[in-house]
C-alpha cells in the first residue's frame, strides 16, 4: 500500500521551534513527527510513502537519509516555490499513486494509534471515493455528515459560512488529518495547482460518496501548537511511548 505524508507547511503556531526546523521533525518524546507517521504506516504494510516538502526541505531529506528511509521506498515531492496547499500537494504527487488501488494520506503533525487495516476495510466497504478520519471534538472548523456518515458540508465557527451542497439532518465532525482515498480522485481535481482538499470535496459530494471514519476509540493528537504538543507528551509517557 502506498501513502503520502503532507509535510510542507511552515508550522507558524509551533514557532519559535519552526524557526530552525520543519514541523515534521519537531519531537515528541524524542521522536520526529514525521518517525512516527512513517513508523505507524509500516505497521499497517505500507511499503511505499511519498512525502511532499517545501519549508525546511533539505532537512527532512537528509533525516531520510540518515535513517536509511527507514528500509522502504520513500520519494520526495519537493514544492519549490511555495507550499500547494492540500490538494495541489496531493496533486503534485499524482504521478506516484499510478498502481490503481486506495492510498492513505495524513498530516506530518498528526499522532494517532488509528487502525489502517480496519478503516481499509470500511472504504472499500463504503465503495467511497474518499474516506476521512472523524471525531466528536471541539474545533473551529467542522464537517457535516448525515447519519449514514456521508459528507454533506462544511463550517466555520469562527466566521459563521456555510457551505451545504446537501440539505438534510446533519451532525458536525471534526477532521483528523488522515484519510484513504481511491485514485478516481484525480478526475475531480481543478486545473489550480494549489487547492484545498476539503474545498475540493465539497464539490465531489454532489456526484460521488466521501464517507466519514470515526475513530473514537483511538488516540488523536493534532501537534499544532506547544500547548498540544505538551498534551501529547503527557499522555504518550503515561502510555509509555
Amino acid at each position: 500500500m502506498k501513502a503520502l505524508i503532507l509535510s510542507a507547511g511552515f508550522g507558524t503556531r509551533l514557532k519559535p521551534i519552526t524557526d530552525k526546523i520543519p514541523k515534521a521533525l519537531v519531537e515528541v518524546n524524542g521522536i520526529s513527527n514525521l518517525e512516527r507517521v512513517i513508523k505507524h504506516l509500516l505497521k499497517y504494510g505500507v511499503d511505499e510513502i511519498i512525502v511532499n516538502v517545501h519549508h525546511f526541505s533539505e532537512q527532512i531529506i537528509e533525516f531520510l537519509k540518515v535513517k536509511n528511509n527507514f528500509g522502504i521506498s520513500i520519494e520526495i515531492s519537493l514544492e519549490t516555490d511555495c507550499p500547494l496547499d492540500t490538494g495541489g500537494g496531493l496533486k503534485n504527487a499524482s504521478w506516484f499513486f499510478d498502481d490503481g488501488k486506495p492510498f492513505i494520506v495524513q498530516n506530518v503533525d498528526i499522532i494517532s494509534d488509528i487502525n489502517f487495516n480496519d478503516m481499509l476495510a470500511y472504504h472499500n466497504s463504503k465503495d467511497a471515493i474518499a474516506t476521512l478520519a472523524i471525531l466528536e471534538r471541539k474545533s473551529t472548523r467542522y464537517l457535516l455528515f448525515n447519519e449514514e456518515l456521508y459528507l454533506c458540508g462544511w463550517e466555520s465557527v469562527k466566521t459563521g459560512e456555510k457551505i451545504i451542497p446537501i440539505e438534510g439532518k446533519l451532525k458536525q465532525y471534526a477532521f483528523s488529518g488522515i484519510q484513504i482515498l481511491s485514485p478516481d480522485i484525480f478526475n475531480y481535481f481543478p486545473c489550480s495547482n494549489i487547492f484545498s482538499l476539503i474545498t475540493t470535496y465539497l464539490d465531489v459530494i454532489k456526484i460521488n460518496k466521501i464517507i466519514g471514519y470515526n475513530h473514537s476509540h483511538n488516540y488523536w493528537f493534532d501537534i499544532g501548537d506547544i500547548n498540544k504538543l505538551i498534551e501529547a507528551e503527557n499522555y504518550l509517557n503515561q502510555k509509555g511511548k
